[in-house]
Order: C-alpha cells, then sequence, then structure tokens
C-alpha cells in the first residue's frame, strides 16, 4: 500500500503492524499460539520472563485487536484456551521472515549486544 492509501490514523500499513504487536511480549505470544489452541500455563512457560499481569494483559489487548480468541471452558479447575484469529494467524505468518532473520543472525546480534553492554554508561 503506498502511503497515500494509507487509512486515515495510520501512516503506512507498517504503522497498523506495529501498532497490534507493540508491546514487548505480543510477538511472542502469536508465535507460540501458531502451534494452535495453547492454555495459559503453557503460554506463560513457553514466554520465558512475562509475569502473570502482563501476559493476561497482552492477551487481552490481542483479544480487544481481533488476534486471539479466549475460549472459558468454565470448569474447576479454571480451563482457559487462546487460539489465533485468521487475522492473527495471517500475522503470525508475517512474523516468520523476523524469526528467520534472528535465527540467521543470533552469534552476530548476541556478539553486538555483549559490546553494547560494555559501553560506559552516561
Amino acid at each position: 500500500m503506498a502511503d497515500s492509501d494509507a487509512v486515515p490514523g495510520f501512516t503506512c500499513g507498517l504503522d497498523a503492524t506495529l501498532r497490534v504487536i507493540a508491546g514487548k511480549w505480543k510477538p511472542l505470544i502469536i508465535y507460540f499460539l501458531i502451534r494452535g489452541p495453547t492454555r495459559f500455563g503453557a503460554l506463560k512457560r513457553a514466554v520465558r520472563g512475562v509475569s502473570d499481569k502482563m501476559l493476561i494483559q497482552q492477551l487481552k489487548e490481542l483479544e480487544a485487536d481481533g488476534a486471539v480468541t479466549r475460549k472459558d471452558y468454565q470448569e474447576v479447575p479454571p480451563r482457559v484456551d487462546y487460539t489465533l484469529t485468521p487475522l492473527g494467524r495471517s500475522l503470525a505468518e508475517a512474523l516468520v521472515p523476523l524469526c528467520n532473520w534472528g535465527s540467521d543472525n543470533m552469534a552476530e546480534v548476541t556478539r553486538i549486544f555483549a559490546e553494547r553492554d560494555q559501553w560506559p554508561t552516561r
């Protein structure tokens, strides 16, 4: 889409994409949900380092944005599954090249980050 074709509220298609995946955890959540319906506990284990509160918040935002559906089985103990919608699945597929880039360049990026960590603080 050309910039002149942008929908009001977005500067371009990348702007729309980034608004949906904004946040440290959303791309990882989407990545792990591509495998199919996933329970909260499994997501929590897969997305290492995320707090319960943040995972819940990010899932609610992804649900509000139409990328994820939540199914509550109304059971005790509670059982809830999260699944990508067709919109979320297409977004996950768009993230695959970024995953591949990260895998292909992980050693170099690790080296660069290690060097950057040695920079003097201001």
